[in-house]
């Protein structure tokens, strides 16, 4: 039988007419069309909402996870935190406040003329002011052997206060600033010393309003 002529015989016009394979045929076709638009114009659209909330589940989840593992090591932050502030409260009692600066640098001479040095250059700079402390840089150039020198850096290190060396030159000392048959073993050496004192309440406040003021101009 030819499939041309049996579609060419059927009447649309009169469907209950055609014969059984026919309709068959025409109600698969149609449950066809029928599942097709259903997931065009429905399930790929719930498809794609299932993906989004199952991201969204991944994603909560994660977050989930990342705040229970906080909250599980809470008193251990706790503990940190307290150890924290307690090393903080220790460093900063550890820099002088504006009336005892000049006796710090006092306590570097004394330590470097115990350790046999000779000062060509002891000169303090400008304070530089950081955020809750202010920064004092000292030039310093001094003579002498290798042992006073490394005696003269462990006694910088054991002062109470926070003194720290810093660009450091050490170089054969020049035959006019050593002393009489010491010229083989003198060292010139040279540095930048950095003390920190801590800022009192109004100049913290005078900071503040100073930085403030800074903001304001350099946002007009």
């Amino acid at each position: 039988m030819n499939l041309n002529i049996d579609l060419k015989s059927l009447d649309f016009r009169n469907i209950g007419g055609w014969p059984i394979p026919a309709k068959i045929a025409l109600v698969a076709v149609a449950c066809f069309a029928v599942l097709v638009a259903g997931y065009y114009l429905d399930i790929q659209e719930q498809r794609g909402i299932l993906e989004k909330k199952q991201a969204e589940e991944t994603a909560l989840k994660t977050d989930f996870e990342t705040k229970q593992a906080k909250a599980a090591s809470l008193e251990a932050y706790r503990a940190q935190m307290k150890e924290i502030q307690e090393s903080f409260g220790t460093m900063l009692r550890q820099l002088p406040n504006k009336n005892e600066v000049a006796d710090l640098l006092v306590d570097i001479t004394q330590t470097g003329l115990a350790s046999g040095l000779e000062f060509q250059l002891f000169q303090p700079g400008p304070e530089i002011p950081r955020e809750f402390f202010a920064e004092l840089p000292i030039m310093i150039k001094v003579t002498g052997n290798y042992h006073q020198v490394g005696e003269f850096v462990s006694g910088v290190a054991a002062l109470p206060r926070i003194v720290t060396l810093h660009d450091i030159s050490i170089t054969p000392a020049r035959a006019g600033a050593a002393k009489k048959g010491e010229v083989s073993d003198r060292l010139e050496v040279q540095a930048m010393a950095k003390t920190y004192r801590y800022l009192d309440e109004e100049e913290l406040a005078a900071a503040a309003a100073a930085a403030r003021a800074k903001s304001k101009k350099g946002g007009r």
